[in-house]
């Protein structure tokens, strides 16, 4: 069968063999310039701050692919807003190049929220940025801790580490203004459980215990008959209290005869532990 190859000189086979080489070399040559679409190129359109649906339209009509490839969220951008492309714009790629794009998340996340209390206001508002969070009002509340986050707050309300919240919520911090100068213990016999509670809350001091004598129905306009710690120590002399720390209080159902010191009831027969607590 390969008579036609033998029965010829040698030098004329190597010749044949070379221009046969020659123009295959010659085709694929001329081929790759069909194969890969030579000279078809074209420039990415620019995208960015363009909805998703503008820049898919835009590149499917230039005949681009385009795939989402990420997506993040801010809230300072439009929703499904393109914020990132790959190749960049005005790039000239092949016709048939797929273009990447990342976008803006139409809702937000949902992160867990971390504990800051304890932290101090500047530790408190740089875990709050890393979170994607917002420091929202801050509030000052006398307290040891100063400077120190003493509530964290979602719409008013104490929101526990670990509970859902979305990227970008602003998160509101009571935080401690330390304790300021001391004062004399305001007297509070006489007084109703309100107003006794808006003495103190203007002082920046706090209810502690409330304790019940018998037959106490409504606590709010019940009486304060004692209190703790009293207006004046065992040697007669006024006692100091700082914004802070916090009173106990008895009540009863009647208001209780003041004595001329106005340092406490007079009625014998209101006992310490007559009471329950609250």
């Amino acid at each position: 069968m390969f008579r036609f190859i033998t029965r010829r000189p040698l030098w004329v086979n190597i010749l044949a063999g070379i221009v046969l080489a020659l123009a295959v070399f010659s085709m694929v040559i001329l081929s790759l310039g069909w194969l890969t679409h030579h000279n078809d190129a074209k420039t990415v359109p620019p995208l960015l701050g363009k909805t998703f649906s503008q820049a898919e339209k835009i590149l499917t009509d230039a005949g681009f692919e385009v795939v989402v490839q990420d997506s993040i969220y801010n809230d300072t951008l439009k929703p499904l807003q393109v914020v990132r492309q790959v190749p960049d714009e005005y790039e000239v790629v092949k016709s048939s190049r797929t273009v990447y794009l990342t976008i803006n998340r139409a809702a937000p996340p949902l992160i867990e929220m971390p504990n800051i209390v304890g932290y101090s206001l500047r530790s408190a508002e740089f875990t709050l940025n890393n979170m994607g969070l917002k420091l929202g009002d801050t509030t000052f509340r006398p307290d040891f801790a100063k400077n120190t986050v003493l509530e964290q707050l979602y719409n008013g309300v104490a929101i526990q580490p670990g509970a859902k919240i979305r990227q970008g919520a602003k998160i509101d911090l009571v935080i401690g203004s330390g304790l300021g100068t001391s004062f004399l213990v305001p007297n509070l016999v006489g007084l109703t459980y309100s107003e006794a509670a808006a003495t103190l809350g203007g002082k920046g001091i706090g209810i502690g215990s409330v304790i019940l004598s018998p037959g106490v129905t409504d606590t709010a306009s019940a009486f304060v008959y004692r209190q703790n710690p009293e207006r004046f120590d065992v040697d007669g002399n006024p006692r100091s209290i700082r914004p802070g720390q916090i009173v106990d209080v008895w009540l009863s159902q009647e208001r209780p005869v003041v004595d001329s010191t106005g340092g406490g009831s007079s009625r014998d027969s209101l006992k310490e532990d007559s009471g329950t607590q609250e």
